[in-house]
């Protein structure tokens, strides 16, 4: 069993405090959905837990397993079991999707026996067509293709905590059904149940990915937590049944810049 804490976190872009102490708890088997209006700080949070460069931490924690988790390049982060899925999947030229996976399999000690047969049938599973299977990463797929492309990979690498940056954008009722499905069976295995983080707008996310909590992320501050029944009431009433609504018209939050060309472009949000 594993755990990812984050206590008391702020974290600021250009000088502008966007998280403003975030408290949460993620365990394996859990799944958390973050819910909230643009500009609330939503990726953000999946930005600073995964380390992307521009983002300052002013304040708070973040512990794997009680491992310093903001004191761990990206790459250390990510092969001590966090995992992002990315809101905008970036295309990587030249680089073949089972060199990223045997690469990453390697650095986590774990063998790549067998792993051409297991991307064969993980693309299956949600509907992923093997061609692009021999291409190089996310190279010429469409939004939903890549989304598919990344579930397939989460469900490779077999992390310990994954961090769910809207997954539903730019899917369609097929595509999302297949890959919350396999999210929502990667929570419950009985060996190795995953933690999941899921950071969404709309609550059709959460009717195959079935969540333990919903928390309502407004201006950088989680303002209530409960059951799958907020999001219910989300539909229904708006952020407004949660917070005043001058809150609701402040200015969206902002954003780390993106380097063209560079690696940030891996995490461009």
């Amino acid at each position: 069993m594993s755990t990812l804490e984050i206590r008391g976190l702020r974290a600021a872009v250009n000088g502008t405090e966007i998280l403003r102490g975030i408290d949460l708890t993620v365990s394996s088997g859990e799944v958390h959905a973050i819910m909230g209006p643009n500009g609330a700080g939503k990726s953000t949070l999946s930005a600073v837990v995964m380390g992307k460069p521009g983002y300052e931490v002013l304040a708070g924690s973040v512990t794997l397993d009680g491992v310093d988790v903001l004191a761990l390049p990206t790459w250390e982060r990510a092969a001590a079991g966090l995992h992002l899925v990315m809101q905008y999947p970036t295309e990587v030229p030249g680089v073949m999707l089972d060199d990223v996976l045997g690469e990453a399999l390697t650095t986590r000690g774990r063998s790549t026996d067998g792993l051409d047969a297991l991307l064969r049938s993980e693309a299956a599973s949600i509907g992923f067509e093997e061609r692009f299977l021999d291409r190089p990463l996310n190279v010429d797929l469409s939004g939903g293709e890549k989304k598919r492309n990344e579930t397939l990979q989460l469900a490779v690498l077999q992390p310990k905590i994954a961090i769910l940056d809207e997954l539903d954008s730019g899917l369609d009722i097929d595509a999302l059904r297949d890959c919350s499905r396999r999210v929502e069976a990667m929570s419950n295995d009985p060996d190795s149940p995953l933690g999941v983080l899921a950071i969404t707008h709309y609550s059709r996310l959460l009717t195959e990915l079935r969540c333990d909590h919903v928390h309502i992320l407004v201006k950088g501050r989680i303002v209530t937590s409960g059951g799958p029944e907020l999001a219910d009431v989300l539909e229904t009433d708006g952020y407004a049944a949660f917070v005043p609504a001058e809150e609701l018209a402040e200015p969206a939050a902002e954003k780390a810049p993106v380097r063209p060309g560079s690696l940030d472009d891996l995490f461009a949000m």
